[in-house]
């Protein structure tokens, strides 16, 4: 061994030391930093050099250590794992909001809800079959009024939630198309450092975070490969593959009174469509469905519309078969313009008593038969009334459902995020003992050098003086 290994030695362990305060220095530098992973020295111990010469020693002493690299303490299973979830509750969350905002403008059931205005309607039709006077009169057709006002309020704010979801699908895929584009330009930076054999964890971690934004909006998979690039599939097919990314578009309705669904294909084959089955994009277009189909909005929206139809026909159809006080045959109560939606076309069509046609032919114009007959749709299986519960309460059902999976969806994906940073996040505690044990190592490692320098001083500089 040379007298001068020592030195080396004692060096290395410097430069190692050194090295490791400042991955450590890192760490707690970021550990409030979103999508860092903590990082770790690599070391190595060297080993001796070989023995040579004409009487070469058995006595051997490693050569110190070296420095291997930063290893970055993330798991790529816990990443996907993550990805996953992500999507999976971006999809569910999404829906469920919608059906909830929804269910909201409903108001079901309260006083302020259109089943408690319908039998405020059948109630006044009850009051006036036993008052037919012309305050009566005024109460029915301020209730109709109620009524055909409500209808439309309600489909109007089904149809304004509807366009402004469908604003955010555009929105959201012009995001997804840019964030593409960034994670597509980490790929190749990515894959440049590290066939340099420079480090690349905070380019990685920056294209972890771009990527989980991704699945959250459109359920995109991914998988890391050999060369250190992230490739992400949407339905199977690459939206990021090393340094490329495709572009996705949207098309189909803008208002929810045009009907169709909405597609979301790629940019470069715009006639093939793409099932985003996943994130809050697939969300947004699953609600934004067509009723048929299990579209939310649609759904509610249908229902309005079957209401307001329900209502004019069972009303005009026992209307028509009275008379009014003057004799004259009954018309429609309801008229509703067939160029647009039932719940927006619906009007009230008589203006007092005297257009009212209380009366059977022939009766007398004392009789209220027809005020009675009408009073006694609210309790019918097949009447305006029947029609709306249904609805509300089949939607209720589905309200609750769509907001049980996403419960246990966001619990999922918390569970997934937990699992992940207990396995990369920053521990304080810990990096202050990482932190202490390197100042230790540098210190001892800062003795061992005086050490060897006070020996090769002695050796240097008193050997041979004897007798000074």
């Amino acid at each position: 061994m040379s007298s001068f290994a020592g030195l080396r030695l004692a060096e290395s362990a410097l430069a190692a030391a050194r090295a490791g305060m400042t991955v450590t220095g890192q760490n707690i530098a970021n550990q409030t930093t979103a999508g860092y992973t903590r990082q770790r020295l690599e070391q190595t111990s060297l080993s001796a050099p070989g023995s040579t010469g004409l009487w070469p020693t058995t006595f051997a002493v490693g050569g110190g250590v070296g420095v291997t690299g930063v290893a970055r303490l993330g798991n790529d299973l816990l990443d996907a794992r993550v990805r996953d979830a992500l999507g999976t509750s971006g999809f569910w969350v999404t829906r469920a909001t919608a059906a909830g905002q929804a269910e909201a403008v409903m108001a079901e059931p309260t006083s302020d809800g259109l089943a408690a205005n319908l039998n405020r309607f059948w109630s006044g039709w009850s009051d006036l079959a036993n008052t037919p006077d012309a305050g009566a009169a005024k109460v029915v057709l301020t209730n109709a009024e109620v009524l055909v006002g409500q209808i439309a309020a309600g489909y109007q704010s089904v149809a304004g939630q509807w366009t402004d979801l469908r604003g955010q699908v555009d929105r959201q895929i012009t995001d997804v198309n840019a964030i593409a584009g960034q994670v597509a330009g980490l790929n190749a930076q990515i894959r440049d450092a590290l066939l340099s054999g420079r480090g690349a964890n905070e380019l990685i971690d920056q294209r972890n975070v771009l990527a989980q934004q991704l699945s959250t909006a459109v359920g995109a998979t991914g998988a890391v490969e050999a060369d250190g690039t992230l490739t992400l599939r949407v339905d199977g097919n690459a939206l990021v593959s090393g340094d490329a990314s495709r572009a996705l578009t949207v098309s189909g309705p803008r208002e929810i009174a045009d009907g169709g669904r909405i597609t979301v294909a790629w940019a470069d084959r715009p006639t093939v469509p793409v099932a985003v089955t996943g994130g809050s994009v697939g969300g947004a277009i699953s609600a934004l469905g067509p009723a048929a189909d299990g579209g939310t909005l649609a759904g509610v929206a249908a229902a309005y519309n079957a209401t307001a139809s329900a209502l004019a026909t069972a009303v005009n159809d026992i209307h028509r078969t009275g008379v009014t006080s003057a004799g004259t045959p009954g018309g429609d109560f309801f008229a509703v313009d067939a160029s647009g939606p039932a719940a927006l076309g619906l009007r009230v069509v008589p203006v007092g008593l005297a257009d009212l046609a209380l009366a059977a032919p022939g009766a007398g114009a004392k009789d209220t038969t027809i005020a009675d007959r009408i009073s006694t749709l609210g309790s019918s299986t097949t009447g305006p009334s029947s029609v709306w519960s249904s609805f509300v309460t089949g939607f209720a059902v589905t309200v609750a459902g769509d907001r049980q999976r996403a419960d246990i969806a966001d619990m999922g994906a918390v569970a997934a995020v937990t699992a992940q940073q207990s396995n990369a996040s920053v521990d304080g505690d810990e990096e202050t003992i990482n932190l202490l044990t390197y100042q230790t190592a540098y210190q001892a490692a800062a003795r061992v050098l005086t050490a060897v320098d006070e020996a090769l001083d002695l050796l240097i500089n008193r050997t041979g003086l004897v007798g000074r």
